[in-house]
């Protein structure tokens, strides 16, 4: 196996890097803390080619794969994870439609979402159905050549922002084979946003409440044939927890930076703190977790490239990064003191970050649900 960047995934990586630290750094702060979402943030990283990564070249997309989409993530993710979930949410609605969608669907929404010109979202849970998410309430009747969709979704990330929604909505009987996928286009009449959440992190991030009371969705929005929208969810997770374990590797990175360059310049003891025996072994242990959560999502990245099962790598990968994340942060946190708790270093709002990691597109005790399941069916290890 070969673990040297590409030439394309070290461009990728400059690319992404140097907008990264040179455009939203010199704003992310102030927006986290105002909550203030920049779309054209999305239209420049689209125009640098960053936001249609995994999606074919004849839909406006750059044609490669998620081993190419992770560099970009992680990078966005160093300076701000919120951005970072901003690009790969917008990437969901262009990677259903490409495996899911039809033609006419593909040719009418992915170029623009690929292009940066749209905000694409995803909306799946509601109050009574979040890990439980073939328990969704929101209906969706057939009348005529029309959909007519009633209920509310919650927790649906950019909603405000998207000009793109797909939503999962029931069009059957109860579970998973009731369950159906619409697109929603921004400004559709009975579409409105309800609450707007008030989270402990990701503040740029919005997490809105969707209100749907008839909303009016043509029949050629539906996306596959009714009863498919569960499967499509599924596909969906599966492959945003590749995406969400890449946003943990961004943020573990840049919390261990500023770990690093603080235990080398911090005197303590006519020393400084880094050539502390305890300091290099928190340091240590950051960077081998670190490590070890990068292999795990690339090796979930190329199990889906190449057309692999890869939907329990993709919970491991998920799981462990997380998991590393907030480790990584809150050592990072400790190794600062009682500056680590102030809003002078960046280390708090990254443990902020983090936290939420371990809860979307899946919690983490999901994610074990998942890999227990397997490996309860594995004969050899």
């Amino acid at each position: 196996m070969n673990f040297e960047a590409t030439p394309m995934q070290q461009e990728l990586r400059e690319l992404t890097r140097k907008f990264a630290r040179k455009t939203i750094a010199a704003t992310v702060e102030q927006d986290e803390h105002d909550g203030t979402f920049r779309p054209e943030y999305i239209r420049e990283l689209g125009s640098l080619g960053l936001t249609g990564i995994p999606v074919p070249e004849a839909y406006g997309g750059a044609g490669l794969g998620y081993q190419h989409y992770i560099v970009t993530i992680e990078e966005l993710a160093r300076v701000s994870a919120a951005y970072a979930i901003s690009v790969a949410v917008t990437g969901l609605p262009q990677v259903i439609l490409s495996s899911f969608g039809s033609e006419e669907q593909k040719q009418k929404y992915i170029p623009k979402l690929a292009a940066g010109e749209g905000v694409g979202a995803f909306s799946l849970s509601e109050a009574s159905s979040g890990s439980d998410a073939a328990s969704l309430r929101t209906t969706a009747r057939r009348d005529g050549d029309h959909y007519v969709v009633n209920g509310t979704k919650l927790w649906t990330t950019q909603a405000d922002s998207s000009d793109v929604i797909l939503l999962m909505a029931r069009t059957g009987g109860p579970g998973p084979k009731g369950i159906s996928t619409f697109i929603l286009e921004k400004g559709t009449p009975g579409l409105s946003m309800g609450k707007r959440e008030k989270k402990m992190g990701m503040h740029i991030s919005h997490t809105m409440e969707l209100v749907l009371n008839d909303v009016r969705v043509p029949a050629a929005n539906l996306v596959g044939n009714e009863g498919d929208g569960f499967t499509i969810a599924m596909s969906a997770l599966d492959s945003g927890r590749i995406t969400i374990a890449a946003v943990g590797l961004g943020v573990a990175s840049a919390a261990l930076e500023v770990a690093a360059n603080h235990s080398r310049e911090r005197q303590q003891f006519g020393k400084p703190i880094g050539e502390q025996q305890g300091i290099q072994f928190m340091l240590a242990d950051m960077a081998v977790k670190l490590d070890a959560a990068r292999l795990l999502v690339q090796r979930a990245a190329w199990l889906k490239d190449n057309d692999q099962p890869f939907s329990t790598a993709a919970a491991k990968a998920k799981l462990y990064a997380t998991d590393m994340a907030m480790s990584v942060t809150t050592d990072a946190v400790q190794l600062l003191g009682g500056s680590g708790y102030t809003q002078d270093f960046p280390v708090e709002r990254y443990m902020r970050e983090a936290k939420v990691l371990q809860i979307v597109e899946g919690t983490n005790q999901i994610q074990r649900m998942v890999i227990g399941r397997e490996v309860h069916q594995t004969r050899e290890f």
